[in-house]
């Protein structure tokens, strides 16, 4: 089992980067924000990795931070959430904002995830709601997370101004972990909409 891996980000592709490890590269599956950091990084990095085995191929999921590898393996724990559903996931939703949509038993928010339908969503619902109880009670009251009150009504705002949910989300995310603690709705919408306009 691969746990970790320490090395240099030498190339990257559709959310797979390559890591030089003494010569040797490892191609490691990546969430989409973790690849956008990983692309600009010179140097040594460390991921956190799970390491699928199947009949016709090994696969490596890497992950920045411990916290998002728990959740990969607590998502993959559902039935019918594979590895590549609980990636799309990670990419597209914070895990304070995933974990109070759970608790919140709030359907629509988890349907808007490519991949997961209404049934999903229900199973997740119901297979999760323990565990997410458990994970809220750990998370930081105030951050400026991916999953605070604040991201949740700026990407609302900046869907109704006709962006769509996956770019809003990811410039609001962005926002969030630039714009100090505890930003204002307003703060952030300026700043996702600078983003926003960059691309």
């Amino acid at each position: 089992m691969i746990a970790l891996i320490s090395g240099e980000p030498v190339l990257t592709g559709d959310r797979w980067v390559i890591i030089d490890v003494h010569g040797v590269g490892y191609r490691v599956q990546v969430t989409q924000p973790a690849l956008r950091q990983l692309a600009g990084t010179r140097g040594t990095v460390k991921l956190h990795t799970h390491m699928a085995v199947r009949e016709d191929a090994i696969t490596l999921f890497g992950f920045l931070q411990q916290s998002e590898l728990e959740m990969f393996r607590i998502l993959i724990s559902v039935t019918g959430i594979g590895p590549q559903i609980a990636m799309n996931l990670l990419s597209q939703i914070g895990i304070e904002e995933f974990a109070m949509a759970i608790l919140n038993e709030d359907e629509k928010a988890l349907t808007r995830i490519s991949g997961i339908g209404a049934k999903g969503a229900k199973r997740m619902i119901l297979e999760l709601r323990d565990k997410m109880k458990k994970i809220s009670e750990t998370l930081p009251r105030g951050e400026s997370g991916a999953g605070s009150m604040p991201v949740h009504d700026a990407v609302s705002a900046l869907v109704s101004l006709g962006f769509s949910e996956n770019e809003s989300r990811d410039a609001v995310t962005t926002a969030a972990r630039t714009s100090g603690s505890s930003p204002t709705v307003q703060v952030l919408i300026r700043a996702a909409l600078v983003r926003l306009k960059e691309r």
